[in-house]
C-alpha cells in the first residue's frame, strides 16, 4: 500500500471531526471510540486523506494553540465558499481573512483557524486563469507599487 495522509494532532480528534463534518463534506473512514488522549480519526476530504490524534504528551503528540499556531496550512478549493465559510464561523472557529475576491486571479479565498490552532484557507475558482497571467499581473501591481 502506498499513498500520503496528512496527520494532525488536536485537542481531541473525536470533537474535530464533528466539527470538520460539519463544514466539510468528508467521508469517515476509521474512527475509534478510547478514552481522551487515545483516540484517532481517519477521513478523506475531495479524495485526500486526513488522520487525526489525540494530543498525547506521552507519545510526543503536542497540538497546536491559537497563542502557538504552526505554519502549515490546509488550503480547500470549494464549491461555495460563502456557505463554507459561514459553517465555519458558526462552529467556533476564529476569522483570520474574511472571503476576499480576487477577480485577477479568478478566485475568492479565506482563511480561518479552527478550535484546534489549525489555519485552513478556502478557494472558490470562479475562472481559470493561468499561472502566467497571475505573474504578468502580479509584476504589473507590483510595477504600479514602485512609483
Amino acid at each position: 500500500m502506498v499513498g500520503v495522509e496528512l496527520d494532525m494532532v488536536v485537542t481531541d480528534s473525536l470533537k474535530a471531526l464533528e466539527i470538520y463534518g460539519n463544514i466539510f463534506d468528508i467521508e469517515r473512514l476509521e474512527v475509534s471510540n478510547l478514552p481522551r488522549g487515545e483516540n484517532e480519526v481517519v477521513f478523506t476530504l475531495f479524495g485526500v486523506r486526513f488522520h487525526l490524534l489525540d494530543e498525547n504528551p506521552e507519545f510526543h503528540l503536542i497540538a497546536p494553540s491559537p497563542d502557538d499556531p504552526k505554519t502549515s496550512w490546509v488550503n480547500v478549493t470549494v464549491p461555495d465558499i460563502e456557505k463554507t465559510y459561514a459553517k465555519a464561523m458558526d462552529l467556533e472557529c476564529m476569522e483570520i481573512q474574511p472571503v476576499t475576491d480576487i477577480p485577477s486571479h479568478g478566485v475568492s479565498n479565506a482563511i480561518f483557524m479552527d478550535p484546534f490552532g489549525y489555519i485552513w484557507m478556502l478557494h472558490q475558482v470562479h475562472k481559470e486563469v493561468s499561472h502566467e497571467e497571475r505573474i504578468q499581473h502580479w509584476e504589473e501591481k507590483r510595477g504600479n507599487s514602485d512609483e
